[in-house]
């Protein structure tokens, strides 16, 4: 895909720690639903769908920096999205997610190492 610009998709006190929030492929501008992540003070972006089947990653579990799948339980790094537990074998896709003056900012398709 081209490169994207960021979106504003949310207020970052509507996410409490360890919720998560599903932001639709339209309004993410991404051919993926994009599930946002809060984990400590820490903001993550994931693909929804989880690589090894069609389930929602954001209907997931999450636990120490990771989430753990509904349907498998294959667990996936907040982080880099590098699977943590069988039975997935695909990395899930992250993209860059950041909190600009209490807004947070998803910008698909770049990888938070490559915003460094």
């Amino acid at each position: 895909m081209s490169e994207q610009q960021p979106v504003d998709v949310f207020a970052a006190d509507e996410l409490g720690d360890g919720d998560a929030k599903t932001i639709p492929a339209k309004a993410a501008g991404w051919s993926d639903a994009i599930t946002v992540f809060r984990d400590g003070d820490a903001y993550y972006a994931l693909d929804d769908t989880c690589p090894h089947e069609k389930a929602s990653l954001g209907e997931g579990w999450l636990e120490d920096g990771e989430i753990e799948c509904p349907l498998h339980q294959s667990r996936f790094s907040l982080k880099t999205g590098a699977v943590t537990c069988l039975p997935a074998t695909r990395n899930a896709r992250t993209h860059q997610v950041e909190v600009i003056d209490g807004r947070v900012w998803l910008t698909p398709g770049q990888s938070p190492v490559d915003a460094g």
